[in-house]
């Protein structure tokens, strides 16, 4: 090959660089990893061809950038590649039966865990199982029951080995649930769940590696080149290293390393003493984002201005002090990190701008971006105008909506739900939003996430119609938008020569395809740093 030749050619209907003004072009390409050059004309860069170029001609194809899924959980989808499938399950017998089956091959006394992305109210009893069920599927393993990643339900065995008993005190900002007779149901929320997860043996290493193996590549095959990874422990980023050396991450990764579960700034040194080791972001493959917090809960525990339609005596809760978590921001931000934090009501949404504001007035010239609103799920005309004004970004989850809907209708009235992620309101602000899944609470894909922002499609219908966005402005979040969160624009996010050859080809035009046709759409190949990585 000549110093002036392309590793790879593409010739296609339309390439979409996505730069603004740009017209459709039909040739790209590659050389090493990253983009040589882009023509409007489909024979316009033969002159790349040599003897070694791998030349692909698809006249009816699209070529878009790789997607981000900026709010993901990588590390639980691979923990989940090789747990017990409870998300196929309809009834809690069937739930059950999953249990069983994996206790029957399991050594006694050793853990068994689930998969996450699973919602109760797709089971035919519409409810959690609880402890006692879960004891018949085994009473001879700890059982640990995980949706999302703000519950817990497990057996009577693990409530013994974490030596949890009626009497045993609610950690701040955590629930252990009861029944109504006041006995322990299995249940553990937020702060609540590290009670038991703290005595879970980590997966053996070259386990944990084979499933970031298996998991980033259904990623990359839903067209997902990059994942913002928003709860990675010290461990996970080992582990995360480990698979990168070994070849297994199929996806780019920018992590949060995570401060859930923590209530001090001291706390939060201590850990970010232990990140001084990972500032080298050299690694195009694989970097440290920055610090994850929580301020509220999720479906069931997210702080809301006004009672839950549920329990008009509730309307969630803060899992941190304001003061508090001022001072463990700023502890973030002084030695040059950036700061995720989760609020999804609209209190927590109006607390954290509250806190990000005292930040910013202490902490002048802080770089831009580095605040972050995820999630901002009922943030209202008055919070999003705020956040605007101070220039936090927000990053917002479509699939979330989509599959939890009916839960959450449960808790906060169809109302709110509706009001949920609104993201028309975002873009007509000229707000800094970007887009991802919160899989395993969302399901993750390229499309399935447009169609959710352009339909506002859900499990029960169509919720907030007002709030739907346009196909190219639902695919600018996935892509322009999310590398600009990630600090990256001058790398990914568009199609143009010098930076990153991260693209997909899809089979015909996207904007073509309608309803579930879109939502199901996947990309006949994904491509990361010019080399195909499925299928």
């Amino acid at each position: 090959m000549t110093d002036h030749g392309a590793d790879l050619l593409i010739r296609a209907g339309a390439v979409h660089t996505l730069v603004p003004g740009q017209a459709p072009q039909r040739a790209l390409a590659v050389r090493g990893d990253r983009i040589a050059a882009v023509s409007a004309d489909p024979h316009g860069l033969d002159h790349l061809v040599t003897e070694r170029t791998e030349v692909r001609d698809l006249p009816g194809a699209t070529v878009l950038p790789a997607f981000d899924d900026t709010h993901t959980h990588l590390i639980f989808a691979a923990l989940g590649a090789q747990d017990v499938p409870v998300h196929q399950a309809r009834t809690i017998p069937e739930f059950l039966d999953l249990i069983r089956q994996r206790a029957a091959v399991t050594p006694e006394g050793e853990w068994i865990r689930t998969t996450t992305n699973w919602q109760e109210l797709n089971l035919a009893e519409r409810r959690m199982p609880t402890a006692a069920e879960l004891d018949t599927a085994t009473d001879r393993h700890p059982v640990l029951v995980k949706r999302g990643g703000h519950n817990d339900v497990v057996n009577s065995y693990a409530l013994r080995l974490a030596g949890i008993t009626e009497d045993t005190p609610v950690p701040p900002g955590g629930t252990i649930g009861r029944d109504a007779e006041g006995r322990l149901d299995g249940r553990l929320i937020d702060n609540a769940l590290h009670l038991v997860e703290r005595l879970v043996p980590a997966p053996d290493r070259d386990r944990r590696i084979e499933g970031l193996r298996i998991a980033s590549r259904d990623y990359a095959a839903t067209g997902i080149g990059t994942v913002r990874d928003c709860a990675v422990t010290p461990e996970d980023y080992r582990v995360l290293r480990a698979a990168r050396e070994a070849g297994a991450l199929h996806t780019r990764v920018r992590a949060l390393v995570s401060a859930l579960g923590m209530t001090s700034a001291a706390q939060v040194e201590d850990l970010l003493d232990v990140m001084e080791e990972w500032r080298d972001t050299s690694d195009p493959w694989l970097s440290v984002w920055g610090v994850k917090f929580g301020l509220d809960g999720g479906l069931e525990a997210g702080a809301t201005e006004e009672p839950y339609a549920r329990d008009h005596a509730f309307s969630g809760m803060l899992i941190w002090e304001p003061d508090a978590l001022v001072e463990a921001v700023e502890a973030v931000v002084r030695r040059g990190w950036r700061v995720g934090t989760h609020a999804y009501g609209d209190r927590a949404v109006r607390t954290l701008l509250d806190v990000y504001e005292r930040v910013l007035e202490r902490n002048p010239g802080l770089p831009a971006g580095s605040l972050v609103m995820e999630h901002g799920g009922l943030a209202g005309p008055e919070q999003r105008a705020r956040a605007v004004a101070l220039g936090i970004p927000v990053t917002i989850q479509q699939p979330l909506l989509h599959d939890t809907a009916e839960v959450e209708e449960v808790f906060w009235g169809p109302e709110r739900v509706a009001r949920l992620f609104p993201a028309r309101g975002w873009i007509d602000l000229g707000a800094q939003v970007s887009a991802g899944s919160d899989f395993p609470v969302g399901q993750f894909g390229a499309m399935r996430s447009v169609w959710g922002m352009t339909t506002r499609q859900t499990v029960i219908g169509v919720k907030g119609p007002e709030h739907a966005i346009s196909y190219e402005e639902a695919v600018t979040l996935h892509t322009t938008q999310a590398a600009h969160l990630t600090g990256e624009s001058h790398l990914r996010g568009t199609l143009t020569p010098g930076r990153w050859a991260d693209f997909t080809v899809w089979d015909g035009d996207p904007t073509n395809a309608s309803g579930e046709q879109l939502r199901d759409l996947r990309p006949t190949h994904t491509v990361i740093g010019g080399t195909l990585v499925t299928p």
